[in-house]
């Protein structure tokens, strides 16, 4: 199924129906009541639970495809996983070794919580950082369906640093007081402790910044977990070379109030916001590979 448009909401139990104007919905007050009748497209509603796996596997094959253009590759690392709505208690994931802009939705793999894989495409190879990761965070967070990691540049960068991100953007505030540092690298993440530890250190926020390690993000859906990924990787950019410029003329960026920072992410910083920011990635990556991720 094609990503579902932002301007002709099509009809069915499959499709992306429009939602009335909300105080959470992006970059919008509810007091402006010229904008209450807008329409905004939001995730499909499915009956069947069996034509919503066919869909999501599609969503997080372009997931993968996404993260393939922005180069959040790195050899064989880097994953995203998908919580299986005809089994919640296992997960769709990307089989080890294949390129992130190869994949197709048949190429998926479902994982159980034994970190056995018991469905999915002709490579059956499992990382075994993202069953240890992934497996932790989706049984501590029933509210996660999808969660990102990967070795992005500026995002490891950032992780070097040993510190959270400021709020000094716009951008950022979508993050504030909903990110965590996890302090602690004990190499690879190999063992199930440490898979705990970081679903620990997570908490209830949205995203955490793995420290010498990379970016952690997770949402309600595949689009939201992939456009915090995206946003976070570019606030640690921006902050990277918003420091850097401060320190050259001597001085240091000037910080959002805290005030400012809790109603701005009150609009960009929400589930909705989230996967409605996504939604031209989706779009976009359909358009430029035919949807031949959908295979």
């Amino acid at each position: 199924m094609p990503p579902p448009s932002a301007t002709e909401p099509t009809n069915g139990s499959a499709a992306t129906k429009p939602s009335n104007i909300a105080p959470h919905e992006p970059g919008l007050n509810a007091t402006d009541s010229h904008l209450k009748k807008l329409k905004f497209p939001s995730p499909p509603k499915f009956d069947d639970p069996y034509k919503e796996r066919a869909y999501l596997k599609g969503r997080l094959a372009a997931a993968f495809r996404i993260f393939g253009k922005y180069g959040f590759d790195e050899g064989v690392a880097g994953h995203i996983t998908l919580r299986d709505p005809v089994d919640p208690t296992t997960f769709w994931v990307n089989p080890f070794g294949v390129s992130f802009s190869l994949i197709k939705a048949s190429d998926l793999i479902l994982v159980n919580e034994e970190g056995e894989v018991i469905d999915g495409g002709p490579v059956r190879l499992l990382n075994t950082a993202a069953y240890m990761i992934h497996s932790a965070i989706h049984q501590a967070r029933p509210d996660v369906n999808a969660a990102a990691h990967s070795h992005s540049i500026y995002g490891r960068s950032f992780c070097a640093l040993g510190r959270k991100l400021d709020t000094i953007t716009q951008d950022s505030c979508a993050f504030h007081d909903d990110h965590v540092l996890y302090e602690s690298f004990n190499g690879i993440v190999l063992a199930e402790k440490e898979g705990k530890n970081i679903a620990k250190a997570l908490g209830n926020c949205k995203a955490a910044l793995l420290q010498n390690h990379g970016l952690l993000t997770c949402g309600g859906t595949v689009e939201e977990a992939v456009f915090w990924f995206v946003s976070l990787e570019k606030c640690c950019h921006a902050q990277l070379m918003a420091d850097a410029a401060a320190a050259g003329r001597g001085g240091s960026t000037q910080k959002i109030g805290e005030q400012e920072a809790l109603f701005t992410r009150s609009a960009v910083g929400t589930p909705g916001a989230g996967w409605f920011s996504a939604k031209p990635l989706f779009d976009l990556i359909h358009k430029e590979t035919g949807g031949d991720y959908l295979d």
